[in-house]
């Protein structure tokens, strides 16, 4: 299966470099796309290299509506959805969150990072993770839907599609990955700020009850990677 690898980015100049590094020329993935999602720094000219496919969004309309976009564009039967801010990322990590779904030991997959929540952790389950192996064929068909829903509302929608279907769900933990924080990344005040907009983009696509009910049945759906 062809395997097309999104990477939604924001102003990740300083940090999107490492990621490609891991993407490009892997022995699985067969198409690297870079959304640039109305960046006002050089992540787009970091991601001009060779290999990528480099999509220009005209203004910032969010992660959901960046995602939809590459999906658009993707050729691949599976895709492979990265956060453009890793720390630590390796092609061994990417192998290892591939394989459960290239191999049919899972349906799905997902990364839980070294810096994950303590909760995240401590339950093995990362519920909002943008690190994820999916069949095209799941989420193709709700690209309307996706461009309706909040800016960062891709991550529980798509945990609704693995509920729904009951897939096995392999969770890779990533020893060595690290998501920086919004506040490392924009300072105090507006780290904080987009952290509350990215609870309240959740809170709008399902709710908190619906939420934590996400979390208990994806915890029964979950296997080891």
């Amino acid at each position: 299966m062809r395997v097309s690898c999104l990477i939604p980015a924001h102003n990740e100049a300083p940090r999107i470099g490492a990621v490609l590094n891991a993407a490009l020329g892997h022995s699985l993935i067969d198409e690297v796309i870079v959304i640039d999602d109305g960046s006002t720094d050089a992540t787009a000219r970091v991601a001009s290299r060779d290999g990528v496919r480099l999509l220009h969004m005209a203004r910032n309309g969010g992660k959901t509506r960046a995602l939809a976009a590459g999906i658009a564009l993707s050729r691949g039967e599976v895709l492979l959805f990265l956060d453009a801010d890793l720390i630590g990322l390796t092609s061994h990590d990417l192998t290892r969150l591939l394989q459960p779904v290239l191999s049919g030991k899972a349906a799905t997959s997902i990364s839980l990072r070294r810096n994950a929540p303590f909760l995240w952790r401590w339950i093995g389950l990362d519920y909002i993770s943008g690190e994820r192996v999916l069949p095209r064929s799941m989420i193709e068909p709700h690209a309307t839907t996706l461009c309706a829903l909040p800016r960062f509302g891709v991550e529980v929608f798509i945990n609704s599609l693995w509920i729904a279907a009951r897939h096995r769900i392999a969770v890779i933990r990533w020893d060595g990955v690290e998501s920086p924080s919004k506040a490392r990344k924009r300072g105090l005040l507006a780290g904080l700020r987009a952290d509350l907009f990215m609870l309240l983009d959740i809170v709008r696509a399902i709710g908190p009850v619906t939420a934590l009910r996400q979390i208990l049945l994806l915890r029964r759906q979950r296997i080891c990677g």
